[in-house]
């Protein structure tokens, strides 16, 4: 099969790899039909992830058809299409038990694309199917569900649950890109008082208001001045960081209240500056967190019945061989406008091997 490959920061190809197999009783063989890029694989291609070792395939995101399972795979089978989660679970260690999957000691958490091949290939072999893949009804498309594997869940959890938005909040948003623009949809739903977005970018500022921001702000133009005129001085009550780096990090310590919360869900790849002489006396409570994607089956029964924007994040769709483009399209989003990119690929027949 062909899939994409990493080869070291700022080395990467579409070429061919050896299909994949069933190697434990838990797992299962995918085959790919969307797949989509995140900017967490922006970073992995920048080498600000070291622990991805070069000839591994990227990508944790995917839609696609069951075609071969362990024998002690229970709640899916050959043929049942299915939404990959990011976060793989192995379901018996004392942090899946608490629903922390990402943080999964048993040989789950963020593996695909990280720690072992990922999702942006023809196939791809998932571990623990029983836990990590999500059973989908025929009315969902697939390039709006692959949005469920991580971006949503990632906002909603490390960004508003994280955040603990209450009805009645102002809330800061730090980026608007895809994380970002599913923060503020998913903040929504908490009915707060007001959602501002904050970027660089004039186009993503414009997609800020479309998803539910009721005000935006310039990030070269003193965004906290506009919070605090907004709340009599005081600040946001949840300030989340969807960018990654410490201008922006440092930012949002700024333009959050006393009490307040910065919930952080930026991938950092260089050190931010914690300023304690300014925010030891505030009471800001700061949370990080990697997604562990227990929302998922609330927030797939929500798309369905349309309750979340996911179509109006997709800018870009591509065939699956143009991996390399579609790249490129989504690391220049200020100029292209790339919101999501969503890549399909035609069927490449793989061999079954036994279990």
């Amino acid at each position: 099969m062909k899939a994409f490959v990493f080869h070291g920061p700022g080395q990467s190809a579409w070429e061919e790899v050896p299909d994949p197999a069933v190697k434990e009783p838990t797992d299962a063989v995918v085959r790919v039909d969307a797949v989509t890029i995140c900017g967490t694989d922006l970073h992995i291609l920048k080498g600000d992830v070291p622990e991805v070792r070069p000839g591994t395939i990227l990508g944790h995101e995917a839609v696609g058809e069951i075609v071969e399972v362990g024998g002690d795979v229970r709640t899916v089978r050959p043929g049942d299409r299915v939404l990959i989660s990011c976060i793989s679970s192995c379901g018996r260690c004392s942090y899946c038990r608490e629903r922390m999957y990402g943080q999964c000691r048993g040989g789950g958490g963020w593996i695909l694309g990280h720690l072992i091949d990922g999702t942006q290939a023809e196939y791809v072999r998932v571990p623990f199917a029983d836990l990590s893949v999500h059973a989908l009804p025929g009315t969902v498309d697939s390039k709006d569900t692959v949005l469920l594997a991580d971006i949503f869940p990632t906002a909603y959890e490390v960004g508003v649950l994280n955040g603990r938005v209450r009805p009645g909040d102002t809330v800061a948003v730090v980026g608007a890109g895809p994380i970002g623009l599913a923060a503020i949809s998913t903040a929504r739903l908490f009915a707060p008082e007001r959602i501002i977005a904050v970027d660089l970018a004039p186009a993503r500022l414009e997609a800020a208001k479309a998803f539910g921001a009721d005000a935006v702000a310039d990030a070269r133009e003193a965004p906290e001045q506009l919070i605090a005129d907004l709340t009599d001085g005081l600040g946001a009550d949840v300030v989340m960081e969807a960018v990654g780096v410490p201008e922006t990090f440092e930012l949002c310590t700024r333009m959050v209240r006393p009490g307040g919360h910065v919930a952080n869900i930026g991938v950092h790849g260089k050190p931010a500056t914690l300023h304690l002489e300014d925010l030891w006396i505030k009471n800001v409570t700061i949370t990080t967190g990697l997604v562990d994607t227990h929302s998922t089956p609330t927030l797939l029964r929500m798309a369905a019945a349309g309750r979340l924007p996911t179509a109006q994040l997709v800018t870009h769709t591509f065939p699956l061989e143009q991996m390399a483009e579609a790249y490129d399209v989504f690391a220049r989003a200020a100029d292209t406008g790339a919101l999501k990119v969503v890549l399909g690929g035609e069927q490449h027949e793989v061999a079954v091997r036994g279990t």
